[in-house]
């Protein structure tokens, strides 16, 4: 691991006032992964400030929001609280039977009227004698917090500037905790706190940031000295499959696995096969070291009470018989973890949640995450790579040492805990849910990303034009965040292309739910100039195409064994027949007689199968703004200008049809609102006759 680099800008520091100041320092300290993973961790400045009603200056606490990320928070991120009144706090503390009721007392501390609930760690900050405090969760300490000698080490590395504190969870005792050593000794600059962390303090902002560095770069060239000649995890059992074997796996596995697991709630994958995991999953103690779960609560929480190792031999296994396996594989994992929570529940205890893993290692090939979003899955991989980091350096140098049972359990199923996830908003309509949308870069396709994206789901969009497939996916993903959307370049009538979008979607969120047909093409010729090349281009994309990627999606919907939603982006001209359109006509109605019959054959596995006939979709189409245009009007003997006029005024309902509308239409149809409907057709075309379909 490599030095960790002062990045503090005296002057930039200089232009900022100190609530802004201790911003500065949180995003430096969760920018980097080796300091703090994602949410773990908190900061605090002391700031004096005039009380709005006695327009008196106050001392006010300024503290990570409960929640919060410190790498990426704003400054309505931090809790504010008058520091005389949490002060006060300590006459009510009854002990420590009763310290959870002190959190209810949190919001009668708030400066302000300040909306950012106060985090259980506000204590922590808050007694400390110190003006500025961070509270850190670095690889390379939290190996010394879950050695088996963690004391003895904290002491050799650091002597007396550093201390040390046994486990307890964090709360109003540990806060006093906290107080009485800092009060104890005055010349430390901060504590190592078995199995969980470290703190770290000082008088002005910069001094507290630069010390947190100091002391975590002392352990990082402590634990390179200590380790030079120590061959980590007792050394590799397999060796990893190349890259492109890894990925043919993960899409293989991560299908199957999720058809087990997200019956009851819908799950999002991730996968990763960085060095880090590829080592761990590769070594001699995988199993034992897996077993005994993580120690900082922060990834205890992420990644549940351990990993699920899948028995695969890289060199001279069957994939096959792994897939056959799984099933009893997680039937066993869910069994382990019922007893794990009836050995530890409590008279209070919440009811038992989600008993499937979230972790999955696999030899050779790397680990796979499942969480309810894409964003939860991936952060719960950094999460276990944190962990995998600290069980690499606690078992070289010592013994690694993961949560008592009981401790664990009491955090997961903290009631505290339960009172947050209670307060989670709803989840949005299509959370967890993955779709393929082709045709990702028109109109019509980029008007359907954003409306499933907007609902939740993940998205991947494909398109043969990389260039409007870049700039459609920067804007999407400066809406929902790059964890949601995906994109790849993928031509419908290329059966290998197509495999490997199925494959690509299937690494990246563990399979799919929804499938959006969109990709589409137009020509207008009278019959006698339609030429055999306009005719089969038609039919590839418009007919084959759609059977293509139908196809795969079903491959994969059956393997999960899920469902699922497909909804072809047809047209009126599929209903009616048109002038000068013979060869897009023809092929928009074998498209729809296509979704037909996948109707029928999808239904006895739950995949509907359904069709959105749009009609004279000028705005913001591809296929509008080239010859489609001027074939059209020429069809209809008029200036290509006076087209969309025409159009409006031809519907019984006199409106035009914009991509929005026909978005709103295949939402419907792949959402639970449509969940008994399959082999439909809704025409949206603002009322046309001829494409009546009763």
């Amino acid at each position: 691991m490599s030095i960790l680099e002062n990045k503090w800008d005296d002057a930039v520091v200089a232009k900022l006032d100190l609530p802004a100041e201790l911003l500065y320092r949180s995003n430096l300290l969760g920018s980097d992964m080796r300091i703090t993973n994602f949410g773990g961790g908190n900061t605090s400045s002391k700031i004096n400030q005039v009380d709005a009603l006695t327009k008196l200056e106050v001392e006010v606490l300024w503290v990570k929001g409960s929640g919060g990320d410190v790498g990426t928070m704003q400054l309505d991120g931090f809790a504010t609280l008058y520091m005389d009144k949490l002060r006060a706090l300590k006459g009510l503390y009854r002990g420590i039977e009763f310290e959870d009721e002190m959190v209810a007392m949190l919001p009668h501390c708030t400066f302000n009227l300040n909306s950012r609930a106060a985090s259980i760690d506000t204590a922590l900050h808050a007694y400390l004698p110190y003006d500025f405090v961070d509270h850190m969760h670095p690889d390379a300490i939290i190996a010394i917090a879950a050695a088996k000698n963690s004391k003895a080490l904290t002491k050799q590395i650091y002597g007396a500037r550093i201390g040390w504190l046994p486990w307890k969870k964090p709360g109003f005792e540990l806060g006093l905790m906290l107080e009485k050593f800092a009060t104890d000794n005055p010349d430390a600059d901060g504590v190592v706190l078995e199995s969980h962390g470290l703190f770290t303090w000082g008088h002005t902002g910069k001094a507290c940031y630069t010390t947190t560095l100091d002391i975590i770069n002392i352990a990082i060239k402590w634990f390179e000295t200590e380790t030079k000649n120590i061959t980590a995890f007792g050394g590799a059992k397999f060796n990893s499959l190349a890259a492109d074997e890894r990925q043919t796996i993960a899409a293989s596995l991560m299908p199957e696995i999720r058809g087990h697991i997200a019956q009851d709630i819908s799950k999002v994958g991730h996968f990763s096969d960085s060095p880090e995991v590829l080592e761990f999953v590769n070594s001699a103690e995988l199993k034992p070291l897996a077993a005994l779960g993580t120690s900082c609560p922060d990834h205890f929480l992420r990644t549940k009470i351990c990993p699920l190792v899948i028995d695969f031999d890289p060199q001279n296994g069957d994939i096959a018989d792994v897939v056959s396996g799984l099933k009893a594989s997680i039937e066993e994992y869910r069994q382990g973890y019922e007893a794990y929570y009836n050995r530890c529940k409590r008279a209070d205890s919440p009811a038992m949640r989600d008993p499937n893993a979230v972790v999955y290692l696999i030899p050779g090939v790397g680990m796979i995450t499942f969480a309810n979003n894409k964003a939860t899955a991936r952060i719960s991989a950094e999460f276990y790579t944190n962990a995998i980091n600290v069980m690499r350096g606690a078992s070289s140098v010592s013994t690694y040492v993961g949560l008592d049972e009981q401790e664990a359990f009491d955090i997961e199923y903290w009631l505290l805990e339960e009172a947050k996830l209670q307060r989670m908003p709803k989840p949005k309509s299509l959370a967890g849910r993955v779709a393929l949308v082709t045709g990702g870069a028109g109109g019509i396709g980029s008007a359907v990303s954003a409306r499933l994206l907007a609902e939740g789901a993940c998205v991947l969009l494909t398109d043969i034009d990389t260039e409007a497939l870049a700039n459609v996916s920067e804007n999407l993903t400066a809406i929902f965040g790059a964890d949601q959307v995906r994109t790849m370049q993928m031509n419908v009538t290329s059966e290998d292309q197509v495999k490997q979008s199925f494959d690509e979607i299937s690494t990246q969120y563990g399979g799919i739910d929804i499938l959006v047909s969109n990709a589409g093409i137009s020509s207008s010729a009278p019959i006698e100039d339609t030429e055999l090349s306009d005719w089969n281009r038609n039919m590839d994309i418009l007919a084959t195409g759609y059977f293509l990627v139908s196809r795969e999606a079903f491959r994969v919907m059956k393997r999960q064994g899920l469902g699922g939603a497909i909804v072809f982006i047809a047209s009126k001209n599929g209903l009616a027949a048109s002038p000068n359109a013979a060869a897009y006509c023809t092929a928009k109605a074998a498209e729809i007689h296509l979704a037909r019959c996948l109707a029928l054959e999808g239904a006895p596995m739950q995949i509907r199968v359904n069709t959105v006939n749009p009609d004279a979709v000028l705005a913001g189409s591809k296929i509008w703004t080239g010859e489609w245009r001027k074939q059209r009007a020429a069809a209809y003997n008029m200036d290509p200008d006076g087209l969309e006029e025409h159009y409006r005024k031809r519907s019984l309902l006199k409106r035009s049809v914009l991509p929005t509308d026909i978005a709103e239409a295949a939402y419907f149809l792949v959402s639970d609102q449509s969940s008994k409907s399959t082999g439909n057709i809704i025409n949206v075309d603002a009322g046309n006759a001829q494409s009546f379909t009763r």
